[in-house]
Parts: C-alpha cells; sequence; structure tokens
C-alpha cells in the first residue's frame, strides 16, 4: 500500500480509549491526520504519540465534523500534495484489515467513483438496543448508492472539485456532500467488504432522541442547501416526521374541538402503526419483545427527528447560527 496514494483522516472528540483503538488500527507506513475538535481529554496526546498529525479546531465558530474533516483533508494534502485518495474515519470506529486494499482496488479501477464505503457493525450491539438497532441501520444495500456514511473512501480529485464537505453542516454532511458529487457526475458505491467497527455506546433514551433530533437538523439544512435532489432519501424522512411528529398531534388536537371520539380515532394511528411495525420487526429477525421497543423507539424518532427540523426552520427564518448537536 504505497503511502503516496492514502491518506488517513481521523476525528474525534474526547474518544478516550475508542481514540487510541481507532488509531492502532490504521496500517502500518499510511500516514495520519488527526483532527480534534475541543477534548478535554488526552485525545491530542494520544494521537501524537500514535504518530498522527494533529490539527486542533479553534472554537470560533461551531465545532462540526464536516469542519474536522475538511481540516484534516487539506492538513493531509499539505503533507502529501500528489495524495490521491483519503479514508476518513470517526474517532469511535477502528478499520478492518481487509477493507483498505478493497477498496483501493475497487477506486483504482472504477475511475467514475468518487466515494467507496462497506459494511460498518457495532463492536458491542448486546449492550444496548440502541446500539442493536444502529447495527441494522448501518447495514445498508450493496452497490451504486446515493451516499456514504463518514467512514469512507474518496478520491481526492473528486473531493477537491466539489470543495468538500460544507464546514457549516451541523450533521448528515456525507449525504450533502455525496449529492454534489453526483450533480457533478460522480458515483457513490458501497461494497460488501467490513469495513470499520463502531461504537455508538448509546445507553440512554435522550441520546436516542438526541441523535434523532441532530438528523432531522442535518437533513433540513442539507435538503434546504439543494433541494430534494440532494438527498432524496433524506426528503422521506423529514415528510415522514413531520406527518407522525406534527401533522398527527394537531390533528388529533384539532379534532378534539369536534368531537372526543373523532380524536381518539384519529390518535388510534399510533398504537396502529406500532403494531404493524412490531411485525414487521419481528419477521426481521427481532425478538417479540425487542419487536415492541423498536416500533416505539420509531415513534419516538419521528417526534425528535420533527423537533430537529421545526429547529433547524426556527434557526434559519431567524437568521440565527445553528449549533450542532451531540448525543455522546
Amino acid at each position: 500500500m504505497p503511502e503516496h496514494r492514502l491518506a488517513i483522516v481521523v476525528i474525534g472528540r474526547n474518544e478516550g480509549p475508542r481514540l487510541a483503538a481507532c488509531l492502532a488500527s490504521v496500517p502500518a507506513g499510511v500516514t495520519v491526520v488527526y483532527a480534534d475538535s475541543a477534548s478535554t481529554d488526552d485525545s491530542i496526546a494520544v494521537a501524537g504519540a500514535h504518530g498522527a498529525a494533529v490539527v486542533a479546531l479553534h472554537t470560533d465558530t461551531p465545532l462540526t465534523a464536516a469542519r474536522g474533516r475538511n481540516a484534516g483533508a487539506y492538513k493531509a494534502l499539505e503533507r502529501i500534495p500528489d495524495l490521491e485518495f483519503i479514508q476518513f474515519v470517526d474517532g469511535d470506529c477502528t478499520i478492518m484489515p481487509e477493507w483498505l486494499p478493497a477498496a483501493l482496488d475497487f477506486l483504482a479501477t472504477h475511475p467514475e467513483v468518487a466515494v467507496v464505503c462497506g459494511r460498518r457493525f457495532e463492536r458491542h450491539p448486546e449492550r444496548s438496543l440502541y446500539n442493536a438497532m444502529c447495527d441494522r441501520e448501518w447495514n445498508t444495500p450493496v452497490g451504486k448508492a446515493d451516499a456514504s456514511g463518514g467512514d469512507a473512501l474518496v478520491r481526492v480529485q473528486a473531493f477537491v472539485e466539489v470543495g468538500g464537505f460544507a464546514d457549516d453542516q451541523v450533521a448528515h454532511e456525507e449525504p450533502e456532500m455525496c449529492g454534489r458529487l453526483r450533480a457533478a457526475g460522480w458515483e457513490i458505491w458501497r461494497l460488501d467488504v467490513p469495513m470499520t467497527a463502531h461504537d455508538a455506546n448509546i445507553t440512554r433514551l435522550g441520546q436516542f432522541y438526541r441523535r434523532s433530533r441532530r438528523a432531522g437538523l442535518g437533513i433540513s439544512q442539507c435538503l434546504d442547501r439543494g433541494g430534494a435532489g440532494r438527498d432524496p432519501q433524506g426528503t422521506a424522512i423529514v415528510r415522514r416526521a413531520l406527518i407522525w411528529g406534527v401533522g398527527l398531534p394537531l390533528a388529533i388536537v384539532a379534532s378534539l374541538a369536534v368531537d372526543a371520539r373523532l380524536a381518539a380515532v384519529v390518535a388510534a394511528a399510533y398504537p396502529a402503526q406500532l403494531l404493524r411495525q412490531a411485525a414487521r420487526n419481528r419477521r426481521q429477525g427481532w425478538s417479540a419483545g425487542q419487536a415492541v421497543r423498536v416500533a416505539a423507539l420509531g415513534i419516538v424518532s419521528k417526534f425528535a427527528e420533527a423537533h430537529g427540523v421545526l429547529e433547524y426552520w426556527a434557526a434559519r427564518l431567524s437568521n440565527r447560527r445553528h449549533r450542532p448537536v451531540t448525543y455522546k
């Protein structure tokens, strides 16, 4: 794996031992840049001990994953001007040994592809239902895709051509950039190869809610930037969130003014949806108890996503700066 072809860009904030594990998973001899978002632990020292070049982001503007990835990428380009590929990875992930050879070979033989990603899975899905849900969420279809996640191998030529990530994108920055890449004629692909092991470490309902709220906020910003074509899947997510998290509650309140029984009929859409989704979850392999809990959390997520959508537009219409939402 020639060093001049590849650099690894890791982003993180207070990841502790997870960051050390991430850096230890990088193949020997590959240039690594670590972009730190104002950690208060020993992350910067850990990165330095592992031989990574460190970029410490200033707090004068909001700390976003997009900003960290850009800073790391351009630092890597300073060090290796003829760089061809950058593997982006979050500091709570480790890189699987089979991933980089397969991904580099794919990009080398498919010049029309800008971004390639593989299978991300949860390291500890057994620790919480939230982690198990993330593990299922990562298992997206193989083949040509609309977007990648945060862990992906990116062709530098394409990255520079579209100006990288949008620094101020508070979340959902990968689909936003991938939308611009697709518009420029590039392709995004997902391979059936293990790529990274992730540690979501979500153990509380509040974390789950904030993560879903963050999604609604970031998707809204992405769609506001580029319209439905920028993120087709995000359009559907926002639509469902507004129906279940805003439209139906308003319909219940409005029907109360007419007849309480009508309001009860409208409100019955929630338990009906829960039972429908639970049956679907059961067919997908969840146990009976898990199927119901996952269905209930799916409804909770719609309210959280709607919260993020409304939060985005409230800030947008009042010309306030959007602040990133963290869940860890």
